[in-house]
């Protein structure tokens, strides 16, 4: 029998990307400090029970800063896979409905495109556009077009050369109800866990733009500034760089494991060989 609870990337995927997301739904509505709020007479102050993960440079909570970063990253990757998946996904449908020269044309744009590295590509776009939160989301969103086009073309190829899509091709059914009626739905679950390690991916490229003072902008707290303003201080306070970095590592490890697991889940020839 399939029972998906008993395989440990998906259980513990699910446990670490619920709490993610339960963290971030939650600073919402509270917080133990306000994210924003300075308290200069309790900078630097070590975890305690009135600050449980201490203070930073400013008195600022870091526990409230690190969950109003969840926010953050949670929207930003969020929005990135849906522009992402969006727009990559019915290019790469077209590409393997149509064939010939828009077949062409589409991969070669997607080659032209990897050829410049992610980081690189989203470090231009915000430099260009100017940093915060919003082109930080396009500038990723931009990035994923092409790893939803090809990932949704070769596994529509796939589907395409079987049997009941000829069949269903031999009725008279036009490409476009083809592609809604047969080609998306058998090919959700692929595209499904590509999603979650582009979502992953897109948590981590968020960080490296707010780093770099290129993503989420002051006051408001995002994990890959409080690295930047804890390397200052890595000697004195080496904690302000462990625990944003410790909630990066979390959400990205659950992520993938998330993936992992509904891979292993949905791909029928894997659940037949266990």
């Amino acid at each position: 029998m399939n029972r998906p609870w008993r395989r440990s990337s998906l259980l513990v995927g699910g446990v670490l990307t619920v709490a993610m997301v339960a963290m971030a739904l939650v600073s919402l509505v509270w917080t133990p400090y306000p994210p924003t709020k300075i308290d200069i007479l309790h900078k630097l102050a070590a975890p305690s029970a009135a600050h449980l993960l201490g203070t930073d440079p400013f008195g600022r909570d870091v526990l409230s800063m690190i969950m109003a970063g969840a926010r953050s990253s949670l929207s930003v990757a969020l929005i990135a896979v849906v522009v992402g998946a969006g727009i990559g996904i019915p290019l790469g449908a077209l590409a393997s409905a149509m064939g010939g020269w828009i077949d062409n044309l589409v991969m070669r744009a997607t080659d032209l495109a990897f050829a410049f590295p992610a980081l690189l590509t989203a470090v231009m776009i915000t430099a260009l556009a100017g940093p915060g939160a919003v082109n930080a989301m396009l500038a990723i969103g931009i990035f994923n077009i092409p790893v939803f086009a090809r990932v949704a073309r070769g596994a529509a190829l796939a589907v395409r050369a079987q049997e009941f899509v000829m069949a269903a091709r031999a009725t008279g059914r036009g490409e476009a109800a083809i592609m809604w009626r047969h080609v998306l739905p058998n090919i959700s679950a692929v595209l499904l866990v590509q999603a979650t390690i582009q979502f992953a991916l897109a948590i981590v490229a968020d960080a490296g733009l707010s780093y770099l003072g290129l993503g989420t902008q002051p006051p408001f707290p995002s994990w890959g500034r409080m690295l930047n303003d804890a390397q200052t201080f890595i000697y004195r306070a080496p904690l302000l760089a462990v625990f944003p970095g410790v909630a990066i590592t979390l959400s990205v490890l659950g992520l993938n494991l998330l993936g992992d697991g509904l891979r292993d889940l949905l791909d029928p020839r894997l659940s037949r060989e266990r």
